[in-house]
């Protein structure tokens, strides 16, 4: 695992962050005696130190051993946002008295009536950057140079409109 969601969604452990806290805590400790501390294989450590993701036993007797929350690890995952219409089509086909036809049917005319009524939301560009240490950064930091970025898009769009650029 790398740091990022899968396909799946699932949350990912940040590996190298693991990494750097385990050979720090280990020290002068080789990685033999490290590990009979632990509680794992020298071959596991030797494996989770280099970046591999451990087993869950192996992973909660490091943590356990480094005196640190296993949440510490875990890198949020942006969560599918769920629209109303994603709740009214997942009770019509939750419902026991209707067939899933029918189901099918009334969603599909309600999602013709929003798509018809509802207003487009107002969306700002999205702005693209790739890091390669973005899983070394600070907690927050992406955010605020996400809101960085954001600006100065802004600010060059304004300038272009303006026949500035």
């Amino acid at each position: 695992m790398t740091g990022s969601s899968d396909a799946s969604g699932a949350e990912q452990i940040d590996l190298a962050q693991l990494g750097t806290i385990l050979r720090e805590r280990r020290g002068t400790l080789s990685l033999r005696q490290a590990a009979a501390e632990v509680g794992v294989s020298f071959s596991t450590l030797t494996r989770v130190e280099a970046g591999a993701q451990p087993d869950l036993t192996s992973f909660t007797l490091i943590c356990g051993w480094l005196g640190v929350s296993p949440a510490q690890f875990f890198m949020p995952i942006a969560e599918r946002r769920v629209t109303p219409m994603d709740e009214v089509i997942a009770h019509l086909s939750a419902d026991p008295r209707l067939e899933a036809d029918a189901a099918s049917k009334i969603a599909s005319v309600l999602k013709n009536m929003y798509d018809v009524l509802a207003k487009a939301p107002t969306q700002r560009p999205v702005v693209a950057c790739h890091l390669r240490a973005a899983s070394a950064l600070r907690p927050g930091v992406p955010h605020r140079l996400n809101s960085m970025l954001g600006a100065m898009h802004d600010k060059l769009a304004e300038r272009v409109a303006a026949g500035e650029l």
